[in-house]
């Protein structure tokens, strides 16, 4: 986990205050009810199937082992609504410029459009960067996530890249 992330990290949000902090074992099942809840997740395999919790929980166990990465959660009104991944990434490039990874992002359907979003990542580019030492936050997004894109625009990224991936076939 990343232990200089300042958390919990309390906002606001039209829905009223939330809480973004990071996950536990006792989030398992939320986490992947908010994956499912994602068409394209969805179409990937997050199903939310019990055949699948222990993966899920495993990976949770391991993310949170390992000192550059953190899953978080965000609570309103007692519910999970929320959830993404964050990643500290040291680089050569750019003068050695240690980058912030957010993968995952993910707010319960009835929440979006809500502020939800849009307070997690400026409490991930506005706090969380600053505390990690990072001088960039950078995320990739599905193509076929259009009104993302716009979301990650209003808030000031730019789309200055294009990602490429490979699956590897399991041996």
């Amino acid at each position: 986990m990343l232990d200089a992330l300042p958390l919990p990290h309390p906002f606001e949000s039209r829905l009223g205050s939330a809480l973004l902090r990071r996950a536990t074992s006792a989030d398992t099942d939320a986490v992947i009810a908010l994956l499912a809840d994602d068409p394209i997740s969805a179409a990937r395999g997050d199903v939310a199937s019990v055949e699948d919790r222990p993966a899920y929980a495993a990976a949770l166990r391991e993310i949170l082992a390992e000192p550059s990465n953190d899953l978080l959660v965000v609570e309103l009104d007692g519910a999970l609504v929320g959830t993404l991944q964050l990643t500290s990434i040291p680089g050569m490039a750019r003068r050695g410029a240690r980058r912030l990874l957010v993968e995952a992002v993910r707010v319960r359907s009835p929440r979006r459009a809500w502020g939800v979003g849009s307070g997690v990542m400026r409490g991930v580019g506005g706090v969380g960067a600053p505390a990690v030492g990072a001088t960039m936050v950078q995320l990739t997004s599905d193509a076929a996530r259009t009104d993302a894109h716009r979301f990650y625009e209003r808030l000031g990224y730019v789309g200055s890249h294009r990602g490429f991936k490979y699956t590897v076939s399991p041996g």
